[in-house]
């Protein structure tokens, strides 16, 4: 989501005459846009937004941008008065603050004519920024923002505000924007992407905005996430199956495999009904590939109930799990009535345990691919080896002089570890 919001604010700050510098000591103007989710998120940010202050202190002139989840929708006035060196405050996916301030600022600009000037940059949003002209392969597009869920742990609801879904025309129209100027894959992104629609007056779903989607020319391959149990529903996974250029691959969350920590996360599943769903994933799509998340070390949870977290990962063999130790989020439930009673040096080793299960896993099912032929889209040559995902959202590494960028190709796959795989060209 904060890559999304990044590229549409410096696709906008291009419209008032920026360009990117590689260079920070160039630069006269930086945005720090944030992300909080997890403690270790807001301590880089805090520190960066710290090393910012010496530059500030040489060029006075310099304009310092703080944007995202550490402002947060509401304001953070703590934060204001720790930076005083910081010159706009922006909530997440909110350009306006930043854009206002350089308008009013700037003296070229008549009174009456600054809204104007915004709305102009804000209409240049399906422009992609130049530095990714001609080389962004895949795009992120939010469809729904914020969260209503409000699972006790997740800082999401106060940060990014109640669930709102952008207009179905709005999203449409950035997708055939992105694909005109050489994107092939789009990204769906929601905090409950399956809820898509339902705060809408016309209440279009999920399913009728892949469809469309699905018809845009010039555009290969279409993912979305992340979805939630509750909401995962059999028409959704039928739509998959049936549209070819929506990919295989779904991230549903299960957090956690024991039912008492499921209650007090407030998921509102229970760990047999994680199970069923991701049996009727294998049904309907029997080619998918699924990912999921997990937090340990959640106030309460004993050894036992961590081990049926182990063992349900082990039983269900996901392609992905992404593993996260619980910290608490001031003003989250968890963190106001919850004793933070598990020890980071437990945290750890319960990570570790589930990164060395799931390393197994991913390994003997990513073997499964060797020697056989997929389809995959090229996203760059960061190095010297072109790099692409599978329908399944595999990471594959390919060597050759040819210009991969953009294109699906055949590959046959000769070497296959557990987080990603090597293969060589099928004749075109």
């Amino acid at each position: 989501m904060n890559v999304a919001d990044s590229r549409y604010l410096a696709s906008s700050l291009e419209q008032f005459g920026y360009q990117r510098t590689q260079q920070i000591e160039n630069a006269d103007l930086i945005v720090l846009n944030t992300c909080v989710v997890r403690q270790s998120a807001e301590i880089k940010a805090i520190g960066r937004l710290s090393s910012l202050r010496p530059l500030k202190e040489k060029n006075p002139n310099l304009i310092i941008n703080l944007m995202g989840c550490l402002i947060g929708v509401h304001g953070n006035e703590q934060i204001e008065k720790k930076f005083p060196w910081v010159d706009v405050f922006s909530p997440p996916s909110d350009p306006n603050p930043l854009l206002t301030f350089l308008t009013r600022n700037d003296p070229k600009t008549e009174a009456q004519n600054w809204r104007q000037q915004i709305d102009r940059a804000l209409d240049n949003e399906l422009i992609l920024p130049k530095q990714e002209q001609g080389k962004l392969i895949s795009a992120n597009i939010p469809i729904v923002y914020g969260c209503s869920h409000a699972c006790t742990y997740c800082i999401i609801p106060y940060k990014r505000g109640k669930e709102h879904s952008r207009p179905y025309t709005e999203i449409l129209n950035e997708a055939n924007a992105l694909a005109a100027q050489g994107v092939r894959e789009i990204v769906l992104l929601g905090q409950i992407v399956d809820r898509y629609g339902l705060d809408l007056p016309s209440k279009p779903n999920l399913e009728d905005l892949l469809r469309k989607l699905h018809k845009i020319d010039g555009l290969y391959r279409i993912r979305f996430l992340t979805s939630h149990p509750n909401w995962m529903t059999e028409s959704l996974l039928d739509t998959v199956a049936a549209l070819p250029k929506v990919m295989p691959h779904i991230e549903v969350p299960i957090q956690a495999g024991d039912d008492q920590i499921l209650q007090a996360m407030r998921r509102g599943y229970t760990s047999d009904d994680y199970r069923q769903l991701i049996q009727q994933i294998r049904s309907r799509i029997p080619d998918a590939s699924i990912a999921t998340d997990v937090i340990v070390g959640f106030p309460g949870e004993s050894n036992a109930q961590f081990m049926n977290t182990y063992k349900l990962l082990k039983d269900l063999k996901m392609d992905v799990a992404h593993l996260a130790r619980y910290s608490p989020r001031p003003g989250t439930y968890s963190a106001r009535f919850l004793e933070d009673d598990v020890t980071s040096e437990e945290k750890l080793r319960r990570f570790r345990a589930l990164e060395n299960l799931q390393e197994q896993i991913s390994g003997q099912i990513n073997t499964t691919y060797l020697d056989r032929q997929v389809s995959v889209l090229f996203e760059g040559k960061p190095k010297a080896r072109w790099r692409g995902r599978t329908p399944t959202n595999k990471l594959v590494f390919v060597e050759t002089d040819e210009d991969l960028l953009g294109q699906e190709r055949d590959i046959r796959i000769t070497w296959a570890g557990p987080w990603s795989m090597r293969g060589e060209l099928i004749s075109t």
